[in-house]
């Protein structure tokens, strides 16, 4: 084994003390006739913290002292998959987001990265590759949806040497047990637990985020016939409360256009100062998020991306907006956790979600800390119903999944569903009559210190010697358009070239695609498909093809 050094990023406090603390584990037995959650260690902290930076160390310092052979990520959304592949490589780890259970993996990858869903179909692929490996479990509360999501994770990663489960917000809103988490009593117990209080106290961390709550007077026709008028500051009981909502961020009123010209303005302001500053409308469904793109263009002249759950391209649209200067993105459950978006200065909560979860994960999406800019506090415009309300008061509060809720739920506990969408018949007897703004008022998670200067920390870090040699980069004519720097990159790139010349030949070899690829692979060695192919191999099937094109007879 050859040497490679790298310059790894800088730790902060909490990610030393959850790494040495987490280490510390490793002189316990790893046999897989132990109990799953011996070899599991829960990290919870705030997002923007820098879980991701955490974990990646902590897999790397693995596979650099041989405590575990080979990696598997498995996340949320498809989405992050190539977010944990691109950070991967700052590290020295390939990690391949296009893994499928019906196709190997190649030997110069470090692992793979899946999401849940991929899991639950794919358990017995995974646990091959997971045998013996670190895992890393990011939001692990996703693995309690449902029971074959959690039969699946167990059986994929039970197998795995060391399971690191990491999470912004570790509970849900049902009692369904979380794999591979300890529980006392009811309640889960992580090992290290960093929380948005500390985080801010740590400066250079998290931004501060403000609440401008928007109060409202809404009138509507309910499904039972009954109109009805009510501001935020009404007491309401039962569906008014989310029919109430409902109307405030409807289309049709005024309230949701007046909300949009406040942000828009807060962000211009931003703006101003930082050109990169961008804005986030968090809408109900796909019809709502293009209505509120439109509102943006007519009436303040902003264009807006839009990025819903059910278009294929999303993923391309966030990464477009997240490089990009672009002032406005409007998205659908997409950008609701994990997503990683820095420049996110001011968002508009205009959704009917009104669970504490999901509001939590909205708020993780602008804490995140950018070095160099000084201070930078987020600002999140609310409606200014009583159960948001309660969520903004309570965001510094650490939470834990509990088994069983609380028998009297307190003001803080909101409701588990979309309260504001119940059945299809009512939505169609529901009806918005008006709804305008009223004045705001001002929330803040902390207040924001203007004599105290932000300090990052600068610490350099040198790497570590790693298991794998670096793959020499692919010698290509410099006549075609060069492969992109990213390892990741490369592979797409070779893979499409190699693609690309094999409908070429088989056309000029009267040839079917299925022999070229066979009498390709037969000459550099490669036994099974192009999937399970090294660089080295992509590149040398690459000059096999380019020469074999090029020869006049028809062989």
């Amino acid at each position: 084994m050859g040497g490679w050094m790298r310059r790894l990023p800088a730790l902060r406090r909490w990610q030393k003390e959850a790494l040495e603390r987490f280490e510390a584990q490793e002189t316990a037995p790893t046999s897989s006739a132990m109990e799953p959650e011996a070899r599991s260690f829960l990290a919870v902290a705030t997002p923007g913290a820098g879980k991701t930076v955490f974990a990646l160390m902590a897999a790397r310092r693995a596979l650099v002292r041989r405590v575990a052979r080979g990696l598997v990520v498995v996340v949320p959304t498809a989405h992050l998959k190539l977010q944990w592949a691109d950070a991967a490589e700052g590290f020295g780890l390939f990690l391949e987001p296009e893994w499928s259970g019906r196709s190997g993996l190649p030997r110069d990858a470090h692992g793979i990265v899946v999401t849940y869903q991929q899991l639950a179909s794919s358990a017995a692929a995974v646990a091959r590759i997971a045998r013996g490996a670190f895992a890393v479990l990011d939001e692990i509360h996703h693995a309690g949806e449902s029971r074959a999501w959690g039969e699946a994770v167990r059986t994929g990663l039970d197998g795995a040497a060391r399971r690191l489960c990491i999470s912004g917000t570790p509970f849900r809103s049902d009692d369904a047990v979380i794999p591979f988490v300890r529980y006392q009593g009811d309640e889960a117990q992580p090992d290290y637990e960093y929380g948005y209080g500390e985080a801010l106290a740590d400066r250079a961390v998290v931004r501060p985020v403000y609440f401008p709550r928007v109060k409202g007077e809404m009138s509507w026709r309910a499904p039972d016939g009954g109109v009805h008028t009510a501001s935020f500051d009404d007491a309401l009981g039962g569906p008014l409360v989310g029919q109430r909502l409902r109307t405030a961020l409807s289309l049709e009123g005024e309230w949701l256009p007046a909300v949009l010209g406040q942000a828009n303005e807060q962000l211009q302001t931003l703006r101003a100062q930082d050109p990169t500053a961008g804005g986030l409308v968090i809408a109900t469904d796909q019809d709502h998020a293009h209505g509120i793109a439109s509102l943006l263009r007519q009436r303040l002249g902003q264009p807006a991306r839009v990025a819903t759950s059910d278009d294929p391209d999303a993923s391309r649209r966030i990464a477009e907006f997240r490089d990009s200067r672009d002032a406005w993105l409007v998205a659908v459950r997409m950008v609701s956790e994990g997503v990683d978006i820095p420049r996110l200065r001011v968002g508009v909560y205009a959704t009917t979600t009104t669970t504490e979860l999901f509001f939590r994960q909205a708020v993780g999406r602008f804490v995140r800390f950018v070095r160099g800019r000084g201070r930078q506090p987020a600002f999140l415009f609310i409606p200014d119903d009583p159960r948001l309300r309660e969520a903004a008061l309570g965001i510094k509060r650490a939470r834990r999944h509990q088994l069983r809720p609380p028998e009297e739920p307190g003001p803080e506990v909101l409701v588990a569903e979309d309260d504001g969408e119940a059945t299809e018949e009512s939505r169609d007897l529901f009806a918005v009559i008006e709804s305008r703004a009223l004045d705001s008022e001002l929330l803040e998670t902390s207040p924001w210190d203007a004599e105290h200067d932000v300090v990052a920390e600068e610490a350099a870090q040198s790497g570590e010697e790693f298991l794998v040699e670096p793959v020499p980069l692919p010698k290509l004519d410099p006549r075609q358009e060069p492969p992109p720097v990213s390892r990741r990159g490369r592979r797409r790139w070779l893979r499409d070239r190699n693609q690309q010349l094999v409908i070429r030949l088989a056309q000029q070899k009267s040839l079917s695609h299925a022999e070229v690829n066979r009498a390709l692979n037969r000459r550099v060695g490669l036994r099974k498909g192009i999937s399970e192919a090294t660089e080295s191999q992509l590149e040398a099937r690459l000059r096999e093809a380019t020469a074999w094109l090029h020869r006049r007879s028809g062989s």
